[in-house]
């Protein structure tokens, strides 16, 4: 991606507005349509992401709100899925449960179930893990009010591992139609951010006690192993921190750059992974000429927002990356950076990339959701589930005023194996 070249949003939004339109009708086409078209380059595949706020303030009431069918916000995230179709799918911030209860309740009294003339859906497979957000630390991270730990506040949440105000809260969960080879997950919940060379930790902030034990990824980094067929593609699922709700130095910013940079050195051969060791003590990176998806809320924008040092741009120049001709666009986005104005109007990124709908104060709308497919893997339709105001389906997303289903939306690429 060239980076030199930005876009003014005031000049682009009108003439954006016609090619966004086609991202949005190829989702409502059938998936199963547009699979069957690619002759002899193989199946294709369609990888998602979606950071759907099923997230709950307390322990426990994701499973109350998740054991009867109707639930309006599940509802409305189940549908979004239904819409979209896809194969293997990442959704962020759903509330860690062990034994995977909450996740078997989604897929049973939710995604089994037609949503509004939506057709079931059913994924056979799922993997999900402990996470770091909420789980007590057993040291004054921030340096203030001493070590907190009871849960369910915000001065317990900044001395977790990960902000939470309960162990398990912003979790993750992977679903697929294909099979997971759980065996053969790796997960790097428990490595340390100093363990990192040439980390980013803000210089003075941290006690020595801190840095001792603090971990790098805020909630996890997973790679599943997902095997289609013969061939077994990588899904590098991760969800890291907002570069924000921090001070001057930028510690926030500075964990989301090095949390995005575990997957980029993961993926750059030995000479820049061999530091890396999984929470089965296995060190190393991700075998050179494997196929992979890189998929989650980055929390990153490559142009606008308060990432550290264009955190994303890790991924987007990355040479074991194989970026679509044109990234992931929505019709909705264009309208949205439009019609809400604020800090939208001055950004410099394409507001048909946009994936979340933030406040128009600031940072304005952004590109923070990615899915990015390896050399290898042949990138081919993508778009983000973002309808327009005169669509039936806009109710899925609102207006940004009253969040509806997420703040976030749906992102999708479709690949076929070479």
């Amino acid at each position: 991606m060239n980076h030199s070249r930005t876009f003014s949003r005031r000049a682009t939004l009108a003439s954006l507005a016609g090619a966004a339109l086609a991202g949005t009708a190829t989702v409502r086409a059938s998936a199963s349509e547009q699979r069957g078209q690619h002759g002899g380059y193989g199946r294709t595949v369609r990888f998602a992401t979606f950071n759907a706020s099923l997230n709950r303030a307390t322990e426990g009431a994701l499973v109350t709100d998740l054991s009867t069918p109707d639930n309006a916000q599940a509802r409305n995230v189940a549908e979004t899925i239904q819409r979209v179709n896809p194969d293997i799918l990442l959704i962020n911030e759903f509330d860690y449960v062990a034994g995977g209860g909450a996740v078997r309740l989604f897929l049973d009294n939710y995604l089994s179930r037609g949503q509004r003339g939506a057709r079931p859906i059913h994924f056979p497979h799922h993997f999900t893990g402990p996470v770091n957000t909420g789980v007590p630390s057993g040291v004054d991270l921030d340096g203030k009010n001493g070590v907190v730990t009871t849960p369910g506040s915000d001065a317990y949440g900044q001395d977790a591992f990960g902000y939470g105000f309960f162990p398990g809260q912003y979790g993750m969960v992977v679903l697929s139609k294909f099979p997971i080879d759980t065996r053969a997950v790796r997960t790097f919940q428990h490595f340390l951010w100093k363990d990192m060379p040439g980390n980013a930790i803000p210089p003075g902030y941290y006690s020595d006690a801190a840095r001792a034990i603090l971990r790098l990824s805020s909630k996890s980094h997973w790679d599943v192993p997902v095997r289609l067929g013969h061939e077994t593609v990588h899904f590098l699922v991760s969800h890291p921190t907002p570069p924000s709700f921090d001070g001057p130095e930028d510690r926030n910013g500075r964990r989301n750059h090095d949390e995005i940079r575990l997957w980029a050195d993961y993926i750059g051969g030995h000479s820049r992974s061999a530091y890396l060791y999984d929470d089965k003590g296995v060190r190393g990176g991700l075998r050179p000429g494997s196929r992979f998806v890189i998929a989650g809320d980055q929390n990153a924008d490559p142009y606008d927002g308060d990432s550290y040092d264009h955190a994303v741009r890790q991924f987007l120049d990355h040479p074991a990356i194989n970026l679509p001709t044109k990234p992931p666009t929505s019709a909705g986005g264009v309208e949205a950076a439009k019609l809400q104005g604020g800090a939208n109007i001055g950004q410099l990124g394409n507001p048909a990339y946009d994936t979340a709908d933030f406040s128009d104060t600031t940072p304005g709308n952004l590109r923070v959701d990615h899915v990015l497919p390896s050399k290898g893997l042949l990138p081919g339709r993508n778009g983000i589930f973002w309808p327009t105001s005169d669509d039936p389906l806009y109710r899925l997303v609102g207006d940004g005023t009253t969040v509806v289903t997420s703040d976030h939306r749906m992102v999708w690429q479709d690949v076929r194996l070479a």
